[in-house]
């Protein structure tokens, strides 16, 4: 079966499709099998440090920080879109895309604004300290926050979108029979949410608490701006600061242990989701009109997320970034760092491109079980957290530096250098791997669109497989591809964790600034990277809003 299997695959028709497509899917598994053949060389007598007094800790940390998210971005993402869904109020549509907007802003950009604007002389407790007639901080200063709160709290204010969108759609998209049949049983319209809502949108809510706690796992920057010894900062500071590669493979397994439990578990929980819409014509249900003060509570409450995930941390990015521009213009250095960022994330946009429509058109070709499971490989990437995957590469990258030296130095008498990591090629193959997934996503969501009668009718009229891609499929599926490049744009530019493990020597982007910047504590240097930043995100959000304006 498997023999008849890859004979399909490798046909003559379309051979070196699914040969590229199975090179770039094996590309993904590389990261891995060097992060398990590193582990397994040991930690030269570390191990036993690391596993009584940091993993311990560190996995403490992570689980209180995922769990304590988790809840928050739940509650939240689901509660508001309830409130956009099934109640009409002053705002209500301004609000329906302005819940998304947190979207824009990294979780280590919503940690350094928030530290920065809650600093004891900071301009929120100095102005409480007016107001109340202390002169210092020694009289009166808020808790730190820089604690397991406050992460929670900033995470949850971040990532409640990816809980937001998923079920806010669940919702419009129930039949509205449904509830209907609820009030003709008697259900009061107050538990329509608690007795026929959630259930049924069980399966929503579990995909975007997956996807907010995978963020989680990946942050890097909020974590140690707040004070948290997550697995991540663990594994970064036990290869940077301890020099222990192995160790740092270890704890990077342990952390891929909790990514297959989180995707089992969101597996777990959709596993009825075929149950979970009726099979009848499904028609959005009617809004409840508000009144009185019920009216007001419902938009203040949509309203201070975004407020605190968005419009605080942004309008304060943009008065110090103002300040900063005033007092010093703008260095050429944060230039030089703008365009390492716009050059790094087009290119690695392009290549993720190519080898997300190669991967994607050759599943089209080829429907076959074999052929699937390539798709679903090429795509295991973005599950993984961008330092594990970057760990990964980084043996996997070292191990090729060193034997093609060997091997240059042996033929030629000339030393090559790190060519691979020197060079950037490490850095731009983890976005490769790490973003895969979302130029497949795109790129199969354009073709969806386009009837294989086309492809019938241009192979007819002469039109190989390359030419049937060329005339039909590229042009009619550009809006997708355009979409998809620029959710990966974007993605590569807010980058953390991966850029810093590999980025080349002397080369910084504008989030690698901001960290640096951040991490010794001067926040006003940071502040137009930081706004950059945030003001590129903002498109993919504006991107999601029209999105989501054609389903209502």
């Amino acid at each position: 079966m498997a023999f008849a299997t890859a004979s399909a695959l490798l046909r003559p028709r379309g051979g070196a499709w699914a040969m590229a497509s199975v090179l770039i899917a094996a590309l993904t598994l590389v990261p891995i099998l060097a992060l398990a053949w590193q582990a397994a060389q040991g930690s030269e007598g570390l191990w036993s440090h690391l596993s009584r007094h940091v993993l311990p800790h560190a996995l403490g940390q992570t689980l209180i920080l995922m769990a304590g998210v988790g809840f928050l971005t739940a509650a939240i993402g689901t509660g508001i879109a309830w409130l956009v869904t099934a109640y009409d109020f002053p705002g209500r549509r301004s609000l329906e895309w302005a819940l998304l907007l947190p979207l824009a802003v990294p979780t280590y950009i919503i940690a350094y604004a928030y530290l920065d604007m809650l600093h004891p002389l900071g301009p929120f407790q100095s102005a409480i300290r007016a107001v109340l007639g202390f002169d210092s901080p020694r009289d009166f200063r808020l808790p730190d926050i820089r604690s397991m709160t406050g992460a929670i709290l900033l995470l949850g204010l971040v990532l409640y979108p990816y809980v937001y969108l998923p079920v806010r759609a669940m919702f419009m998209t129930q039949a509205a029979n449904l509830v209907e049949v609820a009030h003709t049983l008697g259900t009061p319209r107050r538990h329509i949410l608690w007795r026929v809502a959630l259930p049924l949108a069980r399966p929503a809510i579990a995909v975007g608490v997956s996807l907010a706690l995978m963020e989680t796992l990946n942050d890097i920057g909020a974590s140690e701006f707040l004070g948290v010894r997550s697995l991540t900062i663990s594994v970064y500071t036990t290869w940077v600061t301890r020099s222990d590669l192995a160790g740092a493979a270890q704890i990077a397994l342990a952390m891929l242990v909790l990514v297959v439990a989180l995707i089992t578990l969101e597996r777990w929980a959709r596993r009825k989701q075929r149950y979970s819409v009726s099979a009848q014509r499904a028609r959005s249900m009617s809004r409840q009109p508000l009144k009185g003060t019920a009216r007001w509570m419902a938009m203040g409450l949509c309203l201070l997320p975004v407020l605190l995930g968005f419009v605080l941390p942004a309008s304060h990015l943009a008065i110090e970034a103002w300040e900063r521009f005033q007092f010093a213009g703008l260095s050429a250095r944060l230039v030089t760092e703008a365009w390492n960022t716009f050059a790094l994330s087009a290119l690695a946009t392009v290549a993720v491109l190519l080898c997300g429509l190669v991967v994607a058109y050759t599943a089209r070709l080829f429907p076959q079980r074999g052929m699937q499971a390539v798709h679903r490989m090429a795509s295991l990437g973005y599950a993984m957290p961008g330092t594990i995957l970057a760990l990964g590469i980084l043996i996997a990258a070292g191990g090729f530096d060193r034997w093609i030296g060997r091997m240059i130095k042996d033929g030629l008498g000339v030393d090559p250098g790190l060519v691979l990591i020197g060079s950037g090629l490490a850095l731009g193959y983890a976005y490769l791997a790490r973003f895969l997934a979302i130029s497949i996503g795109s790129v199969e969501a354009g073709l969806s669109r386009i009837p294989r009668s086309y492809d019938q009718s241009a192979r007819t009229l002469g039109h190989g497989i390359g030419g049937t891609l060329r005339h039909v499929h590229l042009p009619l599926s550009r809006a997708a591809l355009a979409a998809g490049g620029l959710l990966v744009f974007v993605d590569c530019m807010k980058e953390l964790s991966a850029t810093l493990l590999l980025r080349p020597l002397n080369f910084e982007t504008l989030a690698t600034h901001l960290y640096g910047e951040a991490a010794r504590g001067t926040y006003e240097e940071a502040a137009i990277a930081a706004l950059a930043i945030v003001v590129v995100g903002i498109l993919p959000v504006i991107l999601l809003a029209r999105v989501g304006r054609g389903i209502q």
